[in-house]
């Protein structure tokens, strides 16, 4: 039988404005039914928005956010002789960013503003400072997994 291989990983080009491959993971996060364009409409125009609310560099915020919301450690299901556990595990950087870009758009649509560009500049801006939804889920899994560090010699 033959072994599987891992799929290799695609490289992302980087995006056509601030020339930032994180930025253009985030776009295509944003993208519904194929619809990039209007994506990077919704992205620059928080990007906008930004600038003008804070004064402050779109591209910093952006990155401040990332780096707020980045989880660092969180649980897996291990299943040991019959029992389910909660496994604290180190989150590889790959799917950090994954994470951190669901998080951040998840919590953008629950807010309560009118517009997708208002929605995502002010979670954007919330996240930078440390607090908003998007922090709100980072911290709960941070939490869940110090809570079963006890379980932390089942990791494989």
């Amino acid at each position: 039988m033959a072994r599987r291989r891992r799929a290799e990983v695609r490289e992302l080009a980087p995006d056509l404005v601030y020339n930032d491959v994180v930025v253009s993971a985030m776009i295509n996060r944003l993208m519904v039914s194929g619809k990039k364009n209007l994506a990077s409409r919704i992205f620059y125009g928080a990007c906008r928005l930004i600038q003008e609310r804070t004064g402050q560099e779109p591209l910093k915020v952006f990155r401040q956010a990332m780096d707020n919301v980045r989880p660092r450690v969180e649980v897996r299901s291990r299943r040991v002789g019959g029992s389910t556990y909660q496994v604290p595990v180190e989150v590889k950087e790959r799917r950090a960013q994954s994470l951190t870009l669901r998080w951040v758009l998840l919590a953008s649509d629950s807010r309560p503003e009118r517009t997708a560009i208002e929605r995502l500049a002010g979670e954007l801006m919330d996240a930078a400072q440390g607090r908003g939804g998007a922090i709100k889920k980072k911290d709960d899994v941070e939490r869940m997994a110090e809570a079963n560090r006890a379980y932390a010699h089942y990791r494989w």
